[in-house]
This record gives structure tokens, C-alpha cells and sequence, in this order.
């Protein structure tokens, strides 16, 4: 009798104390997102900043469905997003994500983008996260980032050009520091309101994206082990694997044939 095969389970993040369990959950496709907030269609457009609300998308290449191509199984394998079957051209949004904790940072969203989206290109920097999308995928997607629970309006912020800030002390309201002043507090509503979208393009009519999280809940959702959230559960294990990394890109990458002498070291 032929053995039962196990159902493969992907192992997302190692480890199960808090922070651990944060990260796999973001990284995990099957995990559902909180929402913690409502941006309507046309502001989001706005906050973008590629196209009018109302305008039409702009093409790049005629809908898949019109084409004449050869014969590849690729394609047969491969359902095409929305946006590439339209022929959308490939827009962009980029996030920040202050040290003081945030709700996600630039390398996990990398991590996150790959396991949840589809037809998606990122690169992630010292402080900020590029996502590149078709157009109509890429409005779809950052709706769902910007609502979720992977934006903080205090320490997230949706910046195309001048990102940086997000190590600097945060202000007297607590929100990030933006050169650009793209975002401010509303003291009437409590909520953080874009005045220009992400190109520091001032905007027509002030967009509000949410009250920013407590500190106790900013804590909460924190990805980040640090002292007075999560600990290291062995920050001797942490330095060894770490060292490993180091000394295998040094040595390998000016003798691939050492290689071997650094898996025996660690």
C-alpha cells in the first residue's frame, strides 16, 4: 500500500516567540490581512499620482486577447494579472518604515510582496521599499497595504522622491519626518491627511488616511526584536549564523573553492 504523502507546508519564518509569529504571519499568502481603515478609489489615485481619477489607463501593448503570438506553454501555465492582460503600462508606489516600531520594514516587505503578490517587481533600500506593478494591479495592491494593518499613518509613508527620514526622531505629533511635508495631523479628526501625493505634487483637497496606532499598539505590532518588545530568544545562535553570513561572502567571493572551509568552521 503506497504511503500517504504529508501536505507541504510552507515554513514562512523560523522561531515562535512573538515577533517571529509577526513575521511569519505577514509573509504567509493563506494569513488574512486586518483592515483597519478606508481609502476611497479616487483619493488613492490621487495619493499615487500617476494618473487623473477618471482617466483612462494607459497602454502599452494591445490586451493579450487581441495578440497573435506563437505557441508558448508558459503562457498556458501562467494566468496573466489583470493589468498584463489589459496591457497596462508599469507604474510604482514606494513605503518608508520608521525604526520606531513599525508595523513592517523595507526587507520583510520584499519577503511579503513575493509570497502575496503576483506580477510584482521590488528592491529594497536602507530605509524604503520600491514596488513596481501594471497600473490597475499596483492600485489594487497598494489599497490593500494602505488599509491593512501594515500601515501605521505614524510611521508608514507613501513617498516617491525624498524618502528618507525614517531613523530620524519622530516629531512632536509623532509622525515621521518627511523634507517634503507631504503629510501633517488633523488635530480636529485626529488623523494624519496627505496635502500633496507622493511626488510632493500638492494635492487639491486634503487626503486622510487613518489615526495613527497608540504606542501600545505600535508595540504590539512591532517586527522588530528590540529590548522592550521581544528579546533575542538566543543572541548567541543569532551572532554565530550571522558571522557565518559575513565570513562566506568575504571568503567565497574571493575563493568560491574555500567555501567548504567556512561550512566546516560554523
Amino acid at each position: 500500500m503506497a504511503e500517504k504523502k504529508e501536505k507541504y507546508v510552507a515554513q514562512t519564518y523560523p522561531g515562535s516567540d512573538k515577533v517571529s509569529d509577526r513575521r511569519k504571519k505577514l509573509m504567509d499568502k493563506t494569513k488574512r490581512l486586518i483592515k483597519f481603515r478606508a481609502i476611497p478609489d479616487d483619493n488613492l489615485v490621487l495619493l499615487l499620482g500617476h494618473r487623473l481619477t477618471g482617466e483612462s489607463y494607459v497602454s502599452v501593448h494591445p490586451p493579450l486577447d487581441e495578440l497573435v503570438e506563437k505557441y508558448d506553454p508558459i503562457k498556458e501555465l501562467v494566468e496573466p494579472t489583470p493589468g498584463a492582460r489589459a496591457g497596462d503600462r508599469v507604474r510604482f508606489i514606494q513605503f518608508t518604515d520608521s525604526v520606531y516600531y513599525p508595523p513592517i520594514a523595507p526587507w520583510l516587505r520584499s519577503r511579503m510582496y513575493m509570497s502575496r503578490f503576483r506580477g510584482c517587481d521590488t528592491v529594497v533600500y536602507s530605509s524604503r521599499q520600491l514596488l513596481e506593478m501594471r497600473e490597475r494591479d499596483l492600485e489594487a495592491t497598494s489599497k490593500l497595504l494602505i488599509e491593512t494593518e501594515v500601515f501605521n499613518p505614524a510611521k508608514t509613508a507613501v513617498r516617491g522622491i525624498t524618502v528618507h527620514g525614517a531613523s530620524l526622531r519622530l516629531d512632536e505629533e509623532g509622525l515621521m519626518f518627511d523634507a517634503r511635508r507631504r503629510y501633517r495631523l488633523d488635530k480636529e479628526t485626529g488623523e494624519v491627511v496627505y496635502t500633496k501625493d507622493q511626488h510632493a505634487y500638492v494635492l487639491d483637497l486634503p487626503i486622510p488616511v487613518g489615526r495613527p496606532l497608540t504606542e501600545r499598539e505600535a508595540r504590539r505590532d512591532d517586527i522588530t526584536y528590540r529590548w522592550d518588545v521581544a528579546p533575542y530568544p538566543s543572541r548567541t545562535e543569532i551572532s554565530t549564523v550571522l558571522g557565518r553570513y559575513v565570513t562566506g561572502r568575504i571568503v567565497s567571493g574571493f575563493n568560491p573553492e574555500l567555501t567548504d572551509e567556512v561550512n566546516r568552521v560554523a
